[in-house]
């Protein structure tokens, strides 16, 4: 898998994660322990992207 095609299937994971957290928020019996749990998940997601995109490109 190309660095290109990994950075966007974690950017795709990253927005599905952000969905079903808005999702989730937007139900009556919201429970803080999935929502907590969803946004480490998407953070973990935004960091593995940042350090693939600092990363220097090898030729």
């Amino acid at each position: 898998m190309s660095l290109a095609s990994h950075l966007q299937e974690l950017q795709r994971k990253h927005g599905d994660i952000e969905r079903r957290i808005d999702e989730v928020m937007m139900h009556p019996s919201t429970d803080p322990l999935e929502i907590a749990s969803l946004k480490r998940r998407k953070l973990a997601l935004k960091d593995e992207m940042e350090k693939l995109r600092s990363q220097p490109t090898r030729h």
